[in-house]
């Protein structure tokens, strides 16, 4: 990977752009964290709808619970998301 980044660094004359570069593919690959909290989510309405399908007078709980994993589950992605924005926008300048 460095030696790709190296050999775009020789081309375009800048030795900046090595940190530049660095960041943005961090970036890229922190912002992947948003994939598993988009399957997580999905997954547990999923089965909240399958739990409010079988048993219809636990729907007011079982949404109460879906709810609290959706929001824990989302902390994920927005970490990634802080950890992307902060390589963007601050490590690469």
């Amino acid at each position: 990977m460095t030696d790709i980044i190296n050999v775009i660094a020789q081309v375009v004359g800048d030795t900046n752009i090595t940190n530049q570069l660095g960041a943005y593919i961090g970036a890229g690959i922190a912002a992947v964290g948003g994939i598993g909290a988009g399957i997580g989510q999905g997954y547990a309405a999923g089965k909240a709808c399958e739990g409010i399908a079988r048993n219809p007078e636990m729907e007011s709980r079982v949404r109460t619970l879906m709810i609290v994993g959706a929001a824990i589950a989302e902390t994920s992605a927005i970490y990634s998301l802080i950890v992307a924005l902060l390589l963007i926008f601050v490590v690469s300048s």
